[in-house]
């Protein structure tokens, strides 16, 4: 995203899911103004880090625990730009809870009934993302 600002005049739409999605809110919160929206499937970023099924395999892969990541953020404070969290009763990997939480770390909940794998990938989900970035972007 670093290169984006020379020569663009459009910020970026950023879609994550799972990690992916805190990554995505993570980058949006130093540079906003290359950032018009984040979109987070089923992404962990509230609450306890360890409200998930994924913790351990996380600290196995990884070198540090979970609830001390190597660069210190707080994963739900809310990006100065518009938010739609989505999150399923599904899941069944990341705690529902912990995708939507409390109504100030994103703009907008929604509800998708798919499990953790198939958010990104089920043509629910796709159309969902497609269905939020038309009524978000106009």
């Amino acid at each position: 995203m670093g290169g984006r600002g020379a020569g663009s005049a459009e910020a970026a739409v950023l879609v994550g899911w799972s990690l992916g999605g805190i990554f995505a809110r993570e980058l949006a919160k130093p540079r906003p103004e290359l950032v018009r929206l984040v979109v987070t499937l089923g992404s962990p970023f509230s609450g306890d880090p360890r409200a998930n099924n994924a913790w351990r395999i996380y600290e196995l892969l990884n070198d540090h625990p979970v609830d001390r990541p190597l660069i210190a953020s707080d994963l739900a404070e809310k990006p100065p730009v518009p938010t739609v969290a989505v999150w399923s009763p599904r899941d069944g990997i990341v705690a529902p809870v912990a995708a939507r939480r409390q109504r100030h770390e994103s703009d907008r909940q929604v509800q998708l009934n798919e499990r953790h794998l198939s958010l990104a990938r089920a043509p629910g989900g796709i159309q969902l993302v497609g269905n939020i970035l038309r009524e978000e972007l106009g």
